[in-house]
């Protein structure tokens, strides 16, 4: 979450971004932080906790009568429904308001069986998720989906490997389960999220790759998403391979780097080779076997997926890569390869501070994300103020009617 004031610097919202920070301050202190009178500063206070977002955590200490009391950051005010869906599986999570997992679910699944199987799905794992929490009130829910998305609709935009989905209003069908706001976007671009929000919050320019039954990219540029005119950004997977053969994509082309380097791609060359392997998870737990061939087929996918990556790191300059997705849990193998190939075919210029790195948030990567966007969304300016200009409104409703 940023920890910047925001634009409006005397706004509730910003009083509660500097307490979400992790620091309870003291009255006092916000008003020195912030430069605005104490009546401010205790009003703004004040509705913050009449919305559960801010609490007392303690006494400061004491210049002369009554301590001071600590103000801070309450994230178990409300909690965020969170799913990345996958083209196999769902990573179906409950964080609180610092996007700490609270309940994470992995639910096997096909996602081309479309969205009337598919979102009744998520709803039935997350109201099973709700009755184990103490905390009930939903702030909004988050949703990654394995293709482009319209992010200011939620709509799949012409996806791939999704039949069924192309238009179909996601928000709509889950608002009228949960009445919150709904986010939806690509499942690797909340990757990118989750991997910036949980591990390189610092890290300005960073692109994050998912490598599994498909392969996709997200881009954080200047420390923020970036999804591009259609939400098609980091589409790594349907770029021609150079020396891709005549493998032919599910996209319909031939050579895309997802037909040449993802898991069932590779699954079938190691299959021909006489090895028992039909899925990504088949692959990478041969590697894990110790079997030389799995390793030298993952190793080169690696390569492949270096050499489209390579590009991107001479165009995009980041300062680090992420690798994620079930086929990096096949380790050094799949990163030796990757590095190989950036280092080799990228200018010195490019390269000379780059980490390229695994996934430190790993198969919550996303649904972290999901409810990182979330978050962002709700705790916004725009959208803060206004929740809290209905609680001040309901307080003065409560006390003209107790005045009565």
């Amino acid at each position: 979450m940023e920890s910047t004031l925001g634009v409006e610097a005397g706004s509730p919202a910003a009083v509660l971004r500097m307490l979400m920070d992790g620091s309870p301050r003291t009255r006092a202190e916000i008003v020195a932080a912030t430069g605005l009178a104490r009546s401010t500063v205790r009003a703004r206070l004040d509705l913050l906790v009449a919305a559960g977002l801010v609490s007392d955590s303690g006494t400061g200490e004491s210049t002369g009568g009554r301590p001071a009391g600590r103000f801070g950051f309450n994230p178990a005010a409300s909690v965020v429904l969170a799913a990345e869906v996958g083209a196999t599986h769902a990573m179906v999570a409950i964080s609180d308001l610092s996007c700490r997992l609270l309940a994470v679910e992995e639910v096997a699944m096909d996602v081309a069986d479309g969205p009337s199987v598919i979102l009744p799905l998520l709803v039935a794992t997350w109201r099973a998720q709700l009755t184990g929490l103490a905390t009930r009130e939903i702030a909004g829910v988050g949703i990654g989906l394995p293709g482009p998305v319209e992010h200011s609709t939620g709509r799949p935009n012409n996806p791939p490997i999704m039949p069924g989905w192309d238009g179909v209003d996601v928000p709509a069908a889950i608002a009228a389960e949960f009445d919150v706001p709904v986010l939806v976007d690509n499942e690797v671009n909340l990757m990118a999220l989750g991997e910036h929000t949980a591990a390189h919050p610092d890290v300005a320019h960073m692109i994050v790759v998912k490598a599994a039954t498909g392969i996709g990219a997200g881009l954080i540029s200047n420390g923020v998403l970036h999804r591009g005119a259609a939400g098609a950004a980091g589409d790594l997977g349907h770029i021609r391979v150079p020396d891709g053969g005549s493998a032919l994509c599910r996209c319909g082309n031939t050579e895309c780097l997802e037909a040449v380097a993802a898991g069932p791609a590779l699954a079938a060359r190691l299959r021909e080779l006489g090895h028992p392997a039909h899925s990504t998870a088949d692959v990478v737990n041969l590697v894990r076997a110790g079997n030389l061939e799995a390793g030298r087929v993952v190793r080169q996918a690696g390569r492949d997926i270096g050499e489209v990556l390579a590009g991107c790191v001479s165009m995009f300059n980041p300062s680090l890569v992420v690798i994620g997705g079930l086929l990096a849990e096949a380790g050094e193998m799949l990163l030796a390869g990757v590095r190989e190939s950036i280092y080799r075919r990228s200018l010195p210029l490019a390269t000379e501070n780059l980490r390229i790195v695994a996934s430190t948030a790993g198969v919550t990567a996303g649904a972290l994300g999901a409810a990182a966007m979330v978050v962002r969304h709700v705790l916004s300016p725009e959208v803060l103020d206004a929740r809290l200009g209905e609680v001040a409104a309901a307080s003065e409703m409560q006390l003209s009617s107790h005045a009565t």
